[in-house]
This record gives structure tokens, sequence and C-alpha cells, in this order.
């Protein structure tokens, strides 16, 4: 009976993982769209975390976000802030929002707004920086505030009037589009940031901006290759809230770290998180760096993986393991692996070389716990030091207590033990 009852229930999260329809609606301000959002409140990636705890990368991000919201002149000033109890911390993914790396979210920020349309819930996520000194590494040096203020105040103001004028963009196809045309939707988004260019060019130049101001925004989207991911990550987490509390579901819907923690929550166990010390990623470091200067695990970005693509789509984007470290079989073998421990293969999101199977979807905690074998992530490695940047790129896995715990919670829940 019970066996039953976790088996219609993980049938209908994943059938809604499956409906989701996320649809790119419009560009906003976090502070007025995102709920639950003022101008002391400051969203991170990951579990929740207090300023004490917090990993240097993630410390030099609130740093930052303060300055930018002119809230501090300097480092010294936000500290003392952070010291005095005005700043509010939270998770992004309890205010339907995800961030890259330090994922930390101010009000003043653009953020693209995301729809799940078969559901009519949305997801919020920033726009990407770029690469080099970021604010989600850590970064808050003059240059970084500078560019942050011309997103605010330009390219999000350039963007939104081409929504406008193009009108709703779907995610779901054009992420299926790029699986298929070598992204794995996490590190490698050279396609989908290609897409999304062509998408946008022709309603950019239709804007009554200046053709400064639109070359400007056109470049800047151009020299990012990783300017799709801030678009992927709201897409998989507006599929996936759906999937919170279905009585009975042994899938997770949320995996996320903060740069301390490793994180993960249950369909069948709500808002409840389950978390153990974050990870050392396994990489390439950058010429100069090594593991000594890596920062654990950090970021929302493994939304990705929890939905189905990420490191459980490697297969169909092998040239990434010249950035992550390994071989094309060890990609190939990554993504077949990952079906020992989910649900079903996803009608969307298909893989060439895998005969267009599609990628392994729906993380079952009985399956981890039952085969030893953890989810695999891809992702890029943080400095320990806040403004460092980004050190190299690697795979890493969750830790086995965060599902152990939540299988555990799961059988009290119904009443195993």
């Amino acid at each position: 009976m019970l066996k039953q009852k976790i088996q219609e229930a993980n049938q209908e999260a994943i059938e809604k993982l499956l409906k989701a329809q996320p649809t790119l609606v419009g560009i906003g301000v976090a502070g007025k769209d995102i709920p639950g959002m003022d101008k002391k409140t400051i969203l991170h990636a990951g579990p929740p975390i207090q300023w004490e705890k917090m990993s240097g990368p993630l410390k030099g991000a609130v740093i930052g976000g303060l300055i930018y919201e002119g809230l501090a002149a300097n480092e010294k000033e936000a500290i003392q802030l952070v010291e005095a109890g005005e700043i509010t911390f939270d998770s992004c993914h309890h205010h339907q929002a995800v961030g890259p790396m330090a994922g930390v979210v101010t009000a003043s920020m653009p953020v693209w707004i995301i729809e799940n349309t078969t559901f009519q819930n949305k997801a919020y996520c920033t726009l990407n920086e770029g690469l080099g000194k970021v604010l989600r590494y850590g970064a808050y040096g003059e240059d970084v505030i500078k560019r942050l203020k011309w997103m605010e105040e330009v390219m999000a103001p350039v963007l939104k009037e081409a929504l406008e004028k193009s009108g709703p963009i779907d995610l779901k196809t054009m992420v299926a589009q790029v699986v298929q045309m070598g992204d794995e939707g996490h590190n490698r988004n050279k396609a989908g940031t290609s897409l999304i260019i062509r998408e946008l060019a022709p309603h950019i130049i239709e804007t009554s901006f200046d053709n400064q101001q639109k070359a400007e925004v056109m470049k800047f989207i151009n020299s990012n290759d990783h300017f799709f991911l801030n678009l992927t990550m709201p897409a998989f987490k507006s599929s996936l809230d759906p999937l919170e509390n279905i009585p009975y579901s042994t899938l997770v819907y949320t995996m996320a770290r903060n740069g301390t923690e490793f994180g993960i929550r249950v369909s069948g166990l709500g808002n409840q998180w389950f978390t153990a010390p974050a990870e050392i990623i396994d990489g390439l470091f950058f010429p100069g760096y090594s593991k000594e200067d890596a920062n654990p695990d950090i970021g929302d970005s493994v939304i990705t993986e929890t939905a189905g693509v990420g490191g459980f789509a490697m297969a169909a984007a092998i040239p990434i393991v010249q950035f992550v470290g390994g071989t094309p079989q060890d990609a190939i073998n990554f993504t077949k692996s990952m079906y020992e421990i989910t649900e079903e293969e996803n009608d969307t999101y298909k893989v060439p070389v895998l005969d267009f199977k599609g990628t392994p979807t729906g993380i079952d905690i009985r399956k981890v716990v039952e085969t030893g074998i953890l989810p695999i992530i891809n992702t890029g490695i943080a400095h320990k030091d806040p403004g460092v940047g980004q050190v190299g790129a690697g795979l890493v896995r969750p830790p086995m207590k965060c599902f152990e715990d939540a299988l555990e919670a799961f059988s009290e829940r119904v009443g195993i033990l």
C-alpha cells in the first residue's frame, strides 16, 4: 500500500515537472517583483545561512551588494551594518528566486521574470555579469559596482523594452535546442547565449535607445558565454517549484549550496532543508591556482542537475570535459549512471549520442541511498577569498548525508520508523 502511494506520488511529481512550460515574460526589479524583498533584505544562494558562517565569496558579495545599494560606502561600513543586525538574510529559494555562485540579490538589481505557464508560478534571477572579478564571486571593487549600475541603468531597460516588443519567449523549447547543439545547460552555454541573442537582437534594434547603448548591450551579451545560465536557472526553478508538498513523493525538487553547506529539499517533505558540509570540487584549475585555493561548492546553479540537465546531460556536451576534466567517455558514463537514481527519461531534453534518449530526470532519494550513486554536478570553482573570482571548474557530488537524513525523515513521516 505504501509502495503504491509513493509510486503514485512520484508519478504525479514527474508529470508536473515534464509538463512545466518555463517562459521568459519580462525583466523586473528585485525589490518590486520578488516576493518578500525590501531595501535591507539580501538573498543568497543555497540553504539559509547567517553572516558568521558565510564563506569568503558570499561575504564579499554581501559587502558589494550593500555598497551597490548605497547602504554602505565601503567594506568597513558594510560589515558594521551587518553586525548591527540591520540586514535580513534569506535563501533565494524561499523567494521564488535562484542565484549563481554567491547568488546575492539586492533590492535594486534587475531580474529576469520567468513564468511556468502550465501552473502560473514565477521564478526570478539576476542578469549575468560576465566573467572575471564579479559580484557573484565576492568581488566588490569600483569596477564591479560600476558594471552593476550600468546593468541596472542601461542594459536592463534596453532588454525590457526589447522583450515588450518580442513578447514571451519559450525557454523550454530553447533549452531542448541547446542540448542538441552541444550545451548541457549549466557550465556550457555557448549555444544558449547565441540563441537568445538571435531572438532578442532584432527587437533591441527596434528599441528607443540610442545606437551606442544598443551596441553596448549586444557586445556585452556576445562577450559572455554564460549569459544564458541566468535564464536556464529560473526556468528550471519555475519547473520544479510545483513539486513542493506532494505527500509521499521521494523526488528531490531543490539542490543548492551556499559555500558552506549543501542542501536538498524533497517533494513530500515540503520546505524542510537537509544539509551537510559542502564538498571541495575536483577539477581543472587556472594557472597559478590549486585545490588549496578553492572554496567549497557554492551556488544555486545545481538547479539544472535537479531538473535533469547540467551534469546529467554531459553526454550531450562532450567538449565540456576540456573545461571540467575527464574524457569524452566519462561524460557519456556520467549521464548513463544518472538513470540509476532517477524516475524518468525527459521527454523534451534529449541526447543525440544516446540515440536521442531523454536525459535522466527526477532524483529519487531512495535510489540514491540504495545504490550509493550520488548526483553528478559540473560547476565553476570559486576562490575561498572574496574578490579573487573563478579559479577553475570541475565535478562534484553532494554529501550522502543529505539524502540519508531526508530518507530517515521521510520514513518517520510515513510511519515506517
